[in-house]
């Protein structure tokens, strides 16, 4: 089993990938396969609703020069999702839309190859608007028709500066439930 996580933060080693990371290790102590993708902080085009992703059913989009048709492909191979975005503005940064809304063209277009597939946001918020990106990040995952996971309280942090995520021990706690309960479903999900 495998997990991909993809840090839409610009900040490479910031809160939200900490926070991620704090999922990934406990996925890995349960013997699931996790990889982090850096997705924040490169040059992303957004969609172009130009329906090219229809027309050809090769599971691409047809611009090919950003991170998103790689983002896609490992999408199609986990087993789990993991989508980390910090909070900009009471939602989701620009990275993040647009790998959902991509990601989400040509995985809709082609058949949903990703259904039934465990997902879970997590979000770094300074001080509010998290629950507005934890429900744009799970909304990719239900028209996807994937199994989102919870933890013992939303999946997020109260995170602004570098170190923070640290200092909030509930947003530690919640990020391991988090890991702890994927893990479990994912188990779940691979009995036969």
């Amino acid at each position: 089993m495998k997990v991909v996580a993809f840090n839409c933060s610009p900040r490479k080693d910031g809160n939200t990938s900490h926070m991620i990371q704090d999922v990934l290790k406990v996925l890995n102590s349960h013997g699931i396969e996790t990889e982090m993708v850096q997705v924040g902080g490169k040059d992303i085009h957004g969609c172009r609703a130009c329906g090219s992703c229809g027309k050809t059913k090769d599971m691409r989009c047809i611009m090919d020069d950003d991170i998103i048709n790689l983002c896609v492909q490992k999408m199609i191979a986990a087993d789990g999702i993991i989508i980390g975005s910090p909070t900009y503005f009471a939602d989701v940064n620009a990275e993040t839309k647009a790998l959902i809304d991509r990601a989400g063209y040509v995985i809709k277009m082609n058949g949903t190859p990703i259904r039934r597939k465990a997902g879970a946001a997590v979000v770094a918020a300074r001080r509010a608007g998290g629950i507005h990106v934890f429900d744009t990040i799970n909304h990719f995952f239900s028209i996807s028709e994937m199994i989102t996971v919870g933890s013992s309280y939303w999946n997020l942090s109260l995170a602004r500066l570098e170190g923070d995520y640290e200092k909030d021990e509930e947003g530690v706690r919640t990020m391991k439930v988090l890991g702890e309960n994927m893990a479990w479903l994912l188990h779940k999900i691979n009995e036969e």
